[in-house]
């Protein structure tokens, strides 16, 4: 589902989450993130709160829009996202964040993302192309 050209962008870029729940859209930039070898997209937990309670209130609806600014290559990707508050994930998670702001915040669990559908963003014939 997640190709090469896919996965580059998600590597190099800025991540926006989007959530809705009771009628209430919520996005927000997440720094934090990486992409497993099993396709899947984990976001470190800082100050995800309104995400949180949004995917508990939409059982675990999200979408993510990434884009490279500089050629406007884009994807939305469209998935379930599980919260994990132990193991691996969150461990990296934490020493990534504690060292970025030298102690003062940590992350606090992680979001792992299931996609299930991939939609090209990039302007272009292949806009609203599911992949």
């Amino acid at each position: 589902m997640l190709n090469e050209s896919v996965i580059k962008v998600l590597k190099n870029n800025m991540w926006d989450l989007a959530t809705c729940a009771n009628n209430e859209p919520n996005v927000v930039p997440v720094a934090f993130k990486d992409i497993t070898r099993e396709g899947k997209l984990v976001i470190g937990d800082v100050f995800l709160e309104t995400t949180l309670n949004n995917l508990k209130g939409n059982d675990g609806k999200i979408a993510i829009s990434v884009y490279d600014g500089q050629n406007l290559e884009g994807y939305q990707i469209k998935g379930t996202a599980e919260y994990v508050t132990e193991g691996e994930i969150v461990n990296t998670f934490k020493a990534m964040v504690e060292k970025m702001f030298n102690g003062a915040v940590t992350a606090k669990g992680a979001l792992v993302v299931t996609p299930t559908k991939v939609i090209v963003t990039t302007p272009g014939a292949d806009n609203k192309k599911e992949i």
